[in-house]
């Protein structure tokens, strides 16, 4: 069953998946939160792995940054491996004075100024949304831990570094959309498309508002925090 992009074979991941960018945070999830690890993946150095949470089944598989790169391991997970829920782990940046950093957003729906799904729905602006059950199950849990959190959209931009600065974000923020990343669009419009559940939990790592960054041993244990949560929807009943 393995592909270009993946050697694993058929039952090597769990129905659930987390979906961190960094490989060496996939490496990190899997070393520090579950047990039975095993690595199932190696290919590109995208590692994966699946192991145990409280004792559920559960895999974590690197996907790269940007929409392609998530694009081609969520097509396969979903429909190579039988995949059924899928949930982004990361960062992002804060477009609302309302976001603050180490704040908890839940993607509600997805923004995106990427073209590749201009070809799939014509004169359509196409806009995914999370799985609700997902959602909600993210929020109970993030107010249950006393976590600060916002249920809100994102954007999912092709291009860190704009010519233009952070005011190309302005009609976004304008709109009420609360952080910027570069993967949650595709992840929902495949999930939508295939039948999946999936859901994007990242952490404010910096604010487009205010130029603000949280240090790097501030940035490790809001990590924590969130993988946490996102380990505990993924795995629950």
């Amino acid at each position: 069953m393995a592909t270009p992009h993946n050697e694993a074979q058929k039952g090597d991941y769990a129905e659930a998946v987390l979906l961190p960018g960094d490989p060496l945070r996939a490496k990190w999830i899997a070393e520090t939160f579950l047990t039975d690890v095993r690595c199932v993946n190696t290919v590109r150095n995208a590692f994966g792995y699946t192991g145990r949470f409280a004792g559920r089944p559960v895999s974590v598989q690197a996907t790269g940054m940007g929409e392609p790169s998530v694009a081609i391991y969520v097509h396969e997970l979903i429909n190579e491996y039988g995949v059924k829920t899928l949930i982004r782990v990361g960062t992002c940046g804060g477009l609302s004075d309302k976001v603050k950093l180490r704040d908890v957003i839940i993607a509600a729906t997805a923004s995106s100024d990427s073209a590749m799904n201009r070809d799939v729905f014509g004169p359509w602006q196409f806009s995914p949304a999370a799985d609700f059950a997902l959602v909600r199950a993210a929020a109970d849990r993030a107010a249950q831990r006393g976590l600060t959190w916002h249920v809100g959209g994102v954007a999912s931009t092709d291009v860190f570094y704009h010519p233009a600065g952070s005011t190309v974000y302005d009609p976004l923020a304008a709109h009420g959309v609360l952080a910027v990343e570069m993967e949650t669009h595709a992840l929902y419009t495949l999930a939508n498309r295939f039948a999946a559940r999936a859901l994007t939990v990242c952490t404010v790592t910096d604010s487009l508002v205010t130029g603000e960054r949280i240090a790097a041993e501030e940035r490790q244990s809001s990590l924590t925090e969130m993988t946490e949560l996102a380990l505990e929807v993924a795995t629950a009943p």
